[in-house]
């Protein structure tokens, strides 16, 4: 894991460290570790580790066992699909009310991210592309002027990459990753709020398809016949 340097809350930078790890697999799911085996990993005291831990427990990315220590928890097949439904809920109609206000502010603000998501699937690492596709929806969604349904779906992003480092480059390339965006982009840009939550709504469906489809090939479970149903009655 990444050591955790101090100027800032140390607190939050544990936090942002262990879900890493988390993401990476550094952090095994459902291995068992304590405060102090994490702290002398980062660095840090067992004060800012215990309270990092109590965050992550409320974002469902562990959970704590009472004189154990903390568990790293897996994703289920019904954790995954409520995640994307939640996105489905909040993002569609956040995108939609974002260019309804678009400003020449929040437009400025969109374009750059989606150049930089652009610039990030030329170069083709799984990582850049990842934090590009996040920094793309969050810059977007920014513009509806909820700042706590965008934290939200900001942890339920987290939750989801505990399958992985997501669909790239597993299941497509990272300059497809970013051609599934560009549907979303041009309604943007032409201020059709209807077509970008349609848009939108396609892309999440589409992204939850393909990771579940992903994760089936080593976990069984996933194949479930209804999880598509579950997803596409938010779509239809």
């Amino acid at each position: 894991m990444r050591s955790v340097h101090r100027p800032s809350s140390l607190t939050d930078q544990a936090v942002e460290s262990i879900r890493v790890a988390i993401i990476s697999g550094d952090l095994v799911p459902g291995e068992l570790y304590t405060a102090t085996e994490l702290g002398n990993q980062l660095n840090v005291s067992r004060t800012p580790i215990r309270e990092a831990l109590q965050e992550l427990a409320r974002r469902g990315l562990v959970q704590i066992e009472r004189n154990r220590g903390v568990r790293i928890l897996s994703t289920s097949l019904q954790s995954l699909i409520e995640v994307f439904q939640i996105r489905l809920m909040l993002e569609v109609p956040l995108a939609r009310r974002a260019t309804q206000l678009k400003t020449v502010a929040t437009a400025a603000a969109v374009e750059e991210a989606y150049e930089a998501f652009r610039r990030a699937a030329e170069n083709g690492d799984p990582e850049l592309v990842l934090r590009a596709d996040r920094d793309f929806h969050r810059t977007l969604l920014a513009g509806a002027g909820n700042d706590k349904a965008t934290q939200l779906l900001s942890e339920q992003r987290d939750f989801v990459l505990q399958t992985g480092v997501g669909t790239v480059p597993t299941s497509r390339t990272a300059q497809e990753c970013f051609e599934d965006h560009r549907d979303i982009m041009e309604a943007f840009r032409q201020g059709r709020d209807a077509e970008v939550g349609s848009a939108l709504a396609r892309h999440i469906s589409h992204t939850a398809t393909m990771l579940i489809t992903q994760e089936t090939r080593d976990r069984p479970e996933f194949a479930d016949a209804r999880s598509a149903e579950a997803i596409d009655w938010l779509v239809h």
